[in-house]
């Protein structure tokens, strides 16, 4: 006999409305075919068929989503209007690495970098 939990033994014979012997009777069948125990036999015609679905293409998507870009002009005119801010007050090396996103500028020989973002709400 199989040690079972208590717990899992209730748990069967309330939800399946069985006995005590026929709760420790299918744990330890359960346990049984967990270990490869074949406690049925099938029909050859009917072991192909399992056999088949046992075999089914499982592919799961794996690849990500990938969600068109929508341009943000209103993002371009941000970073535009932030870089001629910064060229007032001496700021003349910019490098823009996505004119919607992100530039960098030195200033007194220290590079800083900006990133706009617009997060859902």
């Amino acid at each position: 006999m199989v040690k079972c939990d208590e717990k899992l033994i209730a748990q069967h014979m309330q939800k399946l409305g069985i006995s005590r012997e026929e709760a420790i009777q299918l744990i330890e069948d359960d346990q049984a075919i967990d270990r490869g125990a074949k406690m049925f036999e099938l029909d050859p015609e009917l072991e192909k068929g399992a056999k088949k679905a046992r075999q089914a293409e499982r592919k799961a998507s794996t690849a990500p989503v990938k969600r068109e870009h929508k341009a943000k002009p209103e993002k371009a005119e941000i970073c535009s209007a932030m870089m001629d801010g910064l060229k007032s007050i001496g700021v003349d090396e910019f490098t823009i690495n996505n004119p919607e996103r992100e530039f960098v500028f030195i200033r007194n020989g220290t590079k800083y970098k900006v990133t706009l973002a617009c997060p859902r709400s």
